[in-house]
């Protein structure tokens, strides 16, 4: 099923799979900033502001760039900013439809705490505000879903932090030197490439009719709260998501109950850039769940830098939960029940 191309076509009718195969095209996008003047005030810390996909980039960035940067970075996921908000805190709101109501919210409150901000939009109330206060806005290329268009956002948030001196801009050139390297792996995970030689194709095979539970290192852990959303919105399948060496604190205990047949499709993301003592961990919590656990399947991140390897891991993601979704009988685009909460909730 899965390599016949027909049936493909009939249950990925928006293209997902066409989509996902242009997402090493973002790392070459051009992020430009509109009304890029602020008054140099010094940053002493930095809230980026947003939910799903949009706080997926500030993930990747926040462990991409931990020893880059001398600000604190937080991401906040909810409705409201911390009292903490200053004048000298950077305040970066990003939603890729520009309406997601937490971000709105969040930006809101910023306004009124005379902090330093920034916008990323592809339209929506946030392009808006930032047009009608003159803050720093980065308009993003539109129709896609927001999952899918997480290299984009990563490409403005780094544009907007190397505007306000946070890093330079051979970061912001890191993002496109990978490009050539994304696209020739993509061309691996096509629906033309059979699933013999197919990774995406196999770990969709693997994990049919499973829950995904994803295990990266904790310098990883954007990689594996990715797969977790693609599992969730592409495959309409429920997933979880841990990093080492929490993992060996608290969850690893809670496999040691539950019976080898459980219906779980266990991944570990592997970085050859993890410290050697999470290699180990990675290592003896498989061999003491052996019997215990459905035994793990290894995922070896590719790249020649953690940059690379995380979107390469990002990209991958959305390739085998599109699979997924396509033996699942599901259309991978929509998120119609998502939709519908947010008109309940506008009751």
């Amino acid at each position: 099923m899965i390599d016949d191309l027909n049936i493909i076509v009939q249950r990925d009718p928006s293209n997902a799979l066409g989509v996902a195969g242009d997402e090493w095209k973002q790392a070459t996008f051009q992020a430009e900033i509109i009304s890029p003047d602020h008054d140099n005030r010094e940053i002493k810390n930095i809230i980026i502001a947003g939910m799903g996909g949009s706080a997926l980039a500030a993930l990747i960035a926040k462990k991409w760039l931990q020893s880059e940067i001398s600000q604190s970075l937080e991401i906040i996921r909810d409705y409201h900013l911390p009292k903490s908000v200053n004048k000298n805190t950077l305040v970066i709101a990003s939603s890729y439809s520009g309406n997601t109501e937490e971000t709105v919210s969040a930006l809101y409150e910023a306004l009124t705490q005379d902090a330093q901000i920034a916008t990323i939009s592809a339209h929506g109330k946030l392009e808006e505000i930032a047009n009608r206060k003159d803050i720093a806005h980065v308009k993003l290329p539109s129709g896609l879903q927001p999952r899918m268009a997480v290299i984009y956002n990563l490409r403005a948030l780094i544009k907007l932090l190397v505007a306000f001196d946070i890093v330079g801009p051979e970061k912001y050139d890191e993002i496109e030197q990978s490009a050539n390297f994304l696209r020739e792996e993509t061309k691996n995970w096509l629906a033309r490439v059979p699933s013999d030689v197919n990774l995406a194709k196999q770990i969709a095979l693997y994990a049919a009719g499973r829950s995904g539970v994803f295990l990266s290192s904790s310098d990883m852990s954007p990689v594996a709260y990715k797969w977790k959303i693609s599992w969730n919105e592409n495959s309409k399948n429920v997933s979880f998501y841990n990093e080492y060496p929490e993992f060996n604190h608290n969850e690893f205990l809670g496999w040691s109950s539950h019976p080898i047949e459980k219906l779980f499709a266990v991944f570990n993301l592997r970085s050859s850039f993890d410290d050697p003592r999470i290699q180990k961990r990675f290592e003896v919590s498989d061999r003491l769940l052996s019997g215990k656990r459905p035994a793990a399947r290894n995922i070896e991140l590719q790249g020649v830098s953690p940059l690379e390897q995380m979107l390469w891991g990002s990209i991958l993601a959305d390739f085998a939960s599109i699979y997924l979704a396509i033996l699942n009988n599901v259309n991978p685009t929509p998120v119609e029940l998502i939709e519908k909460l947010k008109v309940e909730l506008v009751k």
